[in-house]
């Protein structure tokens, strides 16, 4: 039902998700994140605390160890589907026996894509390969074009209806948080939203909101 994609940025340590989906509101429950720990997309038949549980074991733990103990607590894991990038790069992933197919998920350094109900399996090597070569151009630009990437190449089966993009820096309150709740054409108004966030009167605006650098 949705296809997403996490990763961190070497040179800053940001950290940043995308996602899609058929359905409405996709930014509401899929994407999470906290600067300087990790960012998870929870997806499938999604759970929530599947996410916030891998985001507070990563306190203590990496992302692979903290996402298989945050699995142990979900009795309903075969229906679950999640990816998860920590703050050194490192990766780990989900996806449950009962997802619909085309469901599966690939992981790469310091990124993870992840689908289910997709169009095939190219929907999520278009992802990784679009996003490895976006990567001079900042993550957040990386994460959109990748997820666009993903659509073009058929994305969800159903036709997409939501778009999201979240990117978490050195501050407690993500970088941008972008969210396309419903649209005919969500990965447009993400692109024309992306565009207004980084110029004009809002990028003004954001430069001066303040700052305590809570986490480097």
């Amino acid at each position: 039902m949705t296809f997403s994609i996490v990763a961190r940025d070497p040179q800053t340590g940001a950290l940043g998700i995308a996602t899609a989906t058929a359905g409405p509101m996709v930014g509401a429950l899929v994407p999470h994140g906290r600067s300087g720990l990790g960012a998870v997309a929870t997806q499938a038949m999604t759970n929530p605390y599947l996410a916030i549980d891998t985001l507070a074991l990563l306190d203590a733990e990496p992302a692979e160890a903290a996402l298989r103990a945050a699995l142990a607590m979900d009795p309903e894991a075969g229906r679950r589907q999640i990816i998860v990038v920590d703050s050194h790069g490192r990766v780990a992933g989900w996806t449950g026996e009962s997802c619909v197919p085309h469901a599966g998920h690939l992981l790469g350094d310091g990124v993870a894509v992840a689908g289910n109900m997709l169009a095939g399996s190219d929907v999520l090597q278009a992802m990784l390969e679009t996003f490895r070569g976006e990567t001079a151009h900042g993550l957040a630009q990386g994460l959109l074009r990748a997820l666009m990437a993903g659509a073009a190449a058929g994305g969800d089966s159903r036709g997409t209806g939501s778009a999201a993009l979240k990117v978490y820096g050195a501050e407690a309150y993500p970088d941008l948080d972008l969210r396309i709740d419903a649209a005919d054409d969500p990965m447009a108004a993400l692109d024309r939203l992306f565009t207004e966030a980084h110029s004009g009167g809002y990028a003004a605006f954001f430069a001066g909101v303040p700052r305590r650098h809570a986490r480097p």
